[in-house]
């Protein structure tokens, strides 16, 4: 055999394995399951979950201002000199404490004056009086009314100065914690003068305000939940005491007034907080993750899976507590919602559950 036919035979027997192999490889490949004559398309990938029941308390957020129970500046009533101050700045005083004392000589002269007119008065009064006891009328009626006036007029006066003169005794109208002094003793006051502010810190109030749907639910006694930016982490209880008759035209809500005991003076006056208002319970709602809604429009609405497909249906929604949502209306408590991955799909779509994993 040449050299020639050896090489061809080598060739010829090379592109025979090639062959063979080619053929092997092709009958071992699967058919993508896409190209199959009857594959149906995969499905969209989503989280699941069933629709709880659950007890919860419907509830408002609201904010307001703390105020003292009750809370006045001190003012004279009379102008004068104070004599002397009976406070220290920051005191508890009891109600009808003494405060401040005004110099109250002048009208110590001026009641002394008005008591000797008086005694005067009187006595002629009376002996003009005896004059006329047997009916013969030794005295014109004329003249004895004058007398009676008169005697009118200096009791008038009397009680008058007496009256001033115990003004110049400022005292509490209250028990409270009393404020920064802004007088002196030596200074003269007029009336109406700024001294001192007085708060009963022992309760607060706090206004706050919530929409008028809400009215047929509300009523005194309500407890409330309160919390300050002072206080982080921290939680006061009180309640409702009064609601206010009236409807806001403006905001259209309404008004409503608490209590919040403070044993311990921690809140003070003037501090903003937050009140979270409780106007009552269900026993059995129905719950979903808050995440499983879709708003579109002026309506809510949650996909289903039912026969391994997603379902479209739209509810309404009640009050809302860390994470979850009531429904109100549109769901059952046999049904499941799809939590996660649902903004890919559309009605009838199929779907794939994945368990989410364990945190």
């Amino acid at each position: 055999m040449t050299p020639r036919h050896t090489t061809y035979l080598l060739l010829f027997s090379l592109s025979a394995i090639v062959a063979l192999l080619a053929v092997r490889w092709t009958g071992l490949t699967p058919v993508p399951a896409s190209e199959g004559p009857n594959q149906a398309p995969p499905g969209t990938t989503v989280v699941l979950a069933p629709v709880t029941i659950d007890r919860i308390r419907h509830t408002i957020r609201a904010v307001g201002t703390l105020r003292a129970n009750e809370s006045i500046m001190i003012r004279p009533e009379v102008a004068g000199r104070i004599r002397q101050v009976w406070f220290e700045e920051g005191q508890a005083v009891e109600k009808d404490q003494l405060l401040i004392e005004l110099d109250d000589s002048e009208l110590q002269a001026e009641l002394a004056q008005a008591a000797a007119q008086l005694k005067v008065s009187r006595l002629t009064y009376e002996r003009l009086k005896q004059l006329d006891l047997d009916g013969k009328r030794y005295v014109p009626k004329q003249q004895l009314d004058e007398v009676a006036g008169a005697l009118q007029v200096s009791h008038a006066h009397h009680s008058l100065y007496a009256t001033r003169l115990a003004k110049t005794k400022i005292r509490a109208p209250f028990s409270g914690i009393t404020g920064i002094r802004r007088v002196s003793p030596g200074d003269f006051v007029g009336s109406g003068l700024d001294l001192v502010n007085l708060e009963d810190l022992s309760q607060l109030k706090i206004d706050f305000k919530v929409p008028e749907t809400l009215l047929r639910h509300l009523a005194p006694g309500q407890a409330i939940e309160l919390t300050t930016d002072a206080y982080a982490g921290e939680t006061f209880r009180g309640t409702v005491y009064v609601i206010d008759p009236q409807v806001e035209l403006t905001t259209r809500s309404v008004q409503l007034r608490a209590r919040i005991p403070n044993p311990q003076q921690r809140l003070r006056p003037g501090m903003f907080a937050q009140v979270l208002l409780t106007y009552g319970q269900e026993e059995r709602a129905l719950l979903i993750p808050e995440e499983a809604i879709m708003p579109k429009q002026d309506k809510i609405y949650v996909y289903l899976a039912k026969n391994g497909a997603a379902q479209l249906r739209e509810i309404s929604l009640g009050t809302r507590i860390k994470g979850f949502v009531q429904v109100m209306n549109g769901l059952t408590e046999q049904d499941t919602v799809i939590r996660v991955g649902h903004h890919k799909l559309q009605e009838g779509d199929p779907i794939v559950a994945l368990t989410e994993p364990t945190p």
